[in-house]
């Protein structure tokens, strides 16, 4: 007769969610620094918008949500 032999296959199961788990997480967060990285790049090639547009976008006019 065994002695509480069967409770192996409940932890390696636990454990083997938690190892997954844990691979989730440091895939999720390398995804994220990618992806600031890829964003932080875009913004660093946008080109700078001329005076030209700044001047069109503010013109002096009345605000249209009077």
């Amino acid at each position: 007769m065994k002695d509480g032999g069967n409770n192996s296959g409940a932890r390696s199961g636990k454990a083997a969610k938690d190892q997954r788990e844990a691979r989730l997480k440091q895939a999720l967060r390398e995804n994220l620094k990618r992806r600031k990285s890829q964003a932080r790049e875009r913004a660093d090639f946008t080109p700078a918008s001329s005076e030209a547009d700044d001047v069109a976008r503010n013109d002096g006019g009345e605000s249209p949500d009077k």
